[in-house]
């Protein structure tokens, strides 16, 4: 973790360096699992080798260097574990800036069954908020991590709270990364963004397979501008990319306050959605436990439960 964070350092001052005659950067964006990659099997095994609490060393190094360069930083992932919540590890991301750490987000959405971090949604008389925003004075940042973004609500929750820049951490994994035939990678972003009226920066791991089998990474990080325009794109592929793209908050505000037509959030009729009053994942007969089998029997109770729940609809009409 140590070398990584090293690298990232070092990666933070080439890209102020490298912008510096033309726009300055002030948000930089690193991808998911960028500190310390998941490599062991178990939470047990995660929390006794890996995890670490936050903050720590590396959090501490990250704001001197948001410090120095008057820079927001969204470091990679790292594996968590909290003192208020034994047993489990988190997938956390934090945004760091000149002041210090403004939020760490937990990865809600976990990539299941292969994933074995605890989600905050799933921990009973978890009370932190689950979608932080932080009001920045380069704008409101919020942000998810990699399997998140498929669930369209949890990105539309970061919008509702305020977001204007969402940021989204991945290591997103071939064939549903950047290239064609699939790119999932770019549709999704796209979509996030058309969807929400705001900016996207996406940050991918660019690794090869000889890295971390049986996947490869596509990298393609992007950024994208609230009408879905691609305004920075890393060419797919492994290996290290910066990117970089101006994004105008006060462009994106004067379109939030003048639309009419297309201004999906404020058109967005919640109660025309019975399916987010019922509770679906994890069901209630679902093992606690993380682990890869737990998982699998979870989800597959959690669809147990959901068709009961389709037949039921289908008797009442």
């Amino acid at each position: 973790m140590r070398g990584n964070t090293d690298r990232m350092l070092a990666m933070v001052d080439h890209a102020v360096a490298g912008s510096a005659p033309f726009l300055p950067v002030r948000l930089i964006v690193f991808p998911e699992f960028a500190h310390a990659a998941p490599i062991y099997a178990g939470a047990q095994e995660l929390a006794e080798k890996l995890a670490v609490p936050i903050p720590n060393e590396h959090t501490d190094r990250i704001e001197r260097k948001a410090r120095e360069h008057g820079v927001y930083i969204q470091t990679g992932s790292m594996i968590e574990q909290d003192a208020a919540w034994p047993g489990v590890v988190f997938n956390t991301t934090c945004l760091i800036g000149p002041g210090g750490l403004l939020y760490r987000y937990r990865k809600v959405n976990t990539w299941i069954p292969y994933e074995v971090h605890a989600s905050p949604h799933d921990l009973p008389g978890y009370d932190r908020p689950l979608f932080p925003v932080a009001d920045t004075e380069i704008g409101r940042i919020g942000c998810a991590i990699c399997y998140d973004w498929l669930f369209p609500e949890a990105i539309r929750q970061l919008a509702a709270n305020g977001a204007e820049v969402l940021v989204r951490v991945s290591a997103y994994m071939d064939p549903w990364g950047s290239t064609e035939p699939m790119n999932w990678w770019t549709t999704i972003n796209r979509a996030r963004a058309i969807e929400n009226t705001a900016f996207v920066v996406a940050a991918n791991q660019g690794a090869a397979l000889a890295r971390y089998p049986p996947y490869s990474w596509p990298g393609g990080s992007q950024v994208i501008d609230f009408d879905g325009r691609v305004l920075a794109e890393a060419s797919p592929g492994p290996g290290e990319r910066i990117v970089v793209a101006p994004i105008d908050v006060s462009a994106l505000r004067h379109e939030r306050s003048t639309r009419r037509g297309h201004a999906m959030l404020a058109h967005l009729r919640t109660e025309a959605y019975p399916v987010y009053g019922t509770h679906r994942y994890p069901s209630a007969e679902a093992p606690r436990e993380l682990s890869y089998d737990a998982n699998v029997k979870r989800i597959e109770s959690t669809k147990r439960a959901a068709d009961d729940l389709s037949r039921l609809d289908l008797l009442v009409e």
